[in-house]
């Protein structure tokens, strides 16, 4: 799945997630910080305990406008800080979230805009 999505054009930045293959999890790092215009998105799939995640993520990635975070399968639109705290949920396996959604991150210049997408079948 990964070289199919690498196959769709634009640029492709994952990091391994917990139900990943052993290939993908020496492919991929735990976590990574990458360039979107002027803006910069911290990524990692386990942020840990709910308790202090918006702390601990913005800690953990000092400067970026936001963190996209995954594993819980729900979705989340916040800040902290002056930083988005963001999970996509989950388009495919929406587990404890009543519906299936994704996150579409707007960057103009360094400002970040994120916006979470319901897919209705």
């Amino acid at each position: 799945m990964l070289a199919f999505l690498r196959g769709l054009g634009p640029p492709v930045v994952a990091v391994r997630g917990n139900v990943d293959d052993e290939r993908l999890r020496g492919e991929l790092p735990g976590a990574c910080t990458f360039a979107a215009g002027a803006a910069t998105i911290g990524l990692v799939h386990d942020a840990g305990r709910r308790a202090g995640r918006a702390e601990r993520l913005a800690a953990r990635f000092p400067g970026c406008a936001a963190v996209v975070y995954g594993h819980t399968h729900l979705p989340e639109l916040a800040r902290h800080s002056g930083t988005w705290i963001v999970n996509p949920g989950s388009p495919t396996e929406p587990r404890r979230s009543p519906v299936r959604t994704m996150l579409e991150l707007v960057v103009e210049s360094a400002a970040v805009e994120p916006r979470l997408i319901e897919l209705h079948s």
